[in-house]
């Protein structure tokens, strides 16, 4: 039976209970509001031309700003880290965020986080569940699938992970997303597919990163593979133009959804702006 955690209400009267949004401040760093309940993915707060470590004595400098500063965060449920890397958890989120915020991540990541001060990790590995509750909202987060990179080199990357999430309201209806995480698409994605055949909005993490030359995340052509397979409703393209690592433009994944006639179901979201999606 999967684990079920109850979270604390908030009081604050400026909390839009109806609003279900997904809020973009940069690379994989998401705000994703539903019904008074608020997640925060894949933290990353540095700045242009800043750097961060990616193991190995490999780094990689930023090339953007993020929308918002960590310190305009607003109160924060959940953290779904997808892995531990510097360009999804970097130095600002370790110095700055709250070491009790409840972080839902890889073992791995979790052993990560722990030497680093932070005491509150809920470790899932593939397939597995953990439920959530506030107020009269339900999500359920699913563990799926991620290899960082081809066969032999993921086995030298940190572990990672993607996460469906189902949201359920009080009337009971269903939202599902999809969160690539790091990932190149290969075998086990199709699973996710059969198992989770009705995703709503997929979040893509592409950017093509190329580590020595070598592909470990989405380029645009394993994004439309990756969007076929799953058959979204809607996705949403994050994870680009923010590393010098990312080799792949989203340019590149724009033309071919174009080309493959799907571009009316993608939403292209720049630092700042929001998705908003539909509750009852």
């Amino acid at each position: 039976m999967a684990k079920e955690i109850t979270l604390l209400s908030n009081n604050d009267s400026s909390i839009n209970t109806n609003e279900s949004s997904i809020f973009f401040i940069g690379n994989a760093t998401l705000l994703i509001r539903y019904a008074g309940l608020t997640i925060l993915t894949d933290p990353t707060f540095i700045h242009m031309h800043e750097k961060v470590h990616l193991g190995y004595g490999l780094k990689s400098k930023r090339l953007t700003d993020p929308a918002i500063d960590i310190k305009e965060l607003p109160r924060i449920d959940i953290i779904l880290l997808s892995h531990f890397h510097g360009d999804h958890f970097d130095q600002v989120a370790e110095k700055q965020l709250d070491k009790s915020l409840l972080i839902v991540t890889t073992s791995h990541a979790s052993k990560e986080l722990n030497k680093r001060g932070f005491t509150n990790t809920q470790i899932l590995d593939k397939w597995d569940s953990i439920s959530f509750v506030k107020g009269e909202v339900k999500l359920k987060v699913t563990a799926t699938p991620g290899r960082h990179g081809p066969l032999p080199i993921s086995i030298l990357l940190p572990n990672v992970m993607g996460s469906i999430l189902d949201f359920q309201s009080p009337n009971n209806k269903l939202s599902r997303l999809y969160i690539t995480g790091d990932t190149l698409v290969y075998n086990q994605i199709k699973e996710i597919a059969k198992r989770f055949n009705d995703v709503d909005i997929a979040l893509l993490h592409l950017g093509g990163t190329r580590i020595l030359g070598i592909l470990v995340t989405m380029d645009a052509k394993q994004g439309i593979k990756m969007f076929n397979i799953i058959n979204p409703k809607v996705a949403i393209p994050i994870h680009y133009n923010d590393y010098d690592v990312f080799k792949s433009p989203l340019d590149d994944f724009r033309n071919e959804m174009v080309k493959a006639g799907l571009d009316k179901r993608v939403s292209y979201l720049t630092h700042g702006e929001s998705y908003n999606f539909n509750l009852y």
